[in-house]
């Protein structure tokens, strides 16, 4: 099973290093754009469809104030901008990180 060994931020980089040994560097803009909440990506409506509705991003947007464990598979990331309803499955943040 996939585990997260280490997070920090950086600058303005994510570094996460896994239980297999790899590491991986995610951009805050690229995380925080890649949120997957469903006020950033959207819904499905009755019928299925997904309605997703305008993000508006400012600077703020992509200034990571700080992050928490959810349980042992995922993370929360906290913006500048008042936003941290997204919650990151350590895979969905591998693959963000590839």
């Amino acid at each position: 099973m996939l585990s997260l060994v280490n997070i920090a931020s950086i600058g303005d980089e994510l570094a996460l290093a896994w239980s297999d040994g790899l590491e991986n560097y995610i951009k805050h803009e690229e995380l925080r754009r890649a949120c997957p909440c469903a006020n950033c990506q959207g819904e499905p409506d009755a019928l299925g469809r997904v309605v997703k509705p305008p993000v508006h991003y400012t600077d703020q947007s992509f200034t990571l104030v700080r992050y928490e464990n959810i349980g042992g598979y995922a993370i929360q990331f906290h913006w500048a901008d008042g936003h941290g309803t997204g919650i990151y499955s350590y895979e969905y943040l591998r693959k963000l990180g590839e």
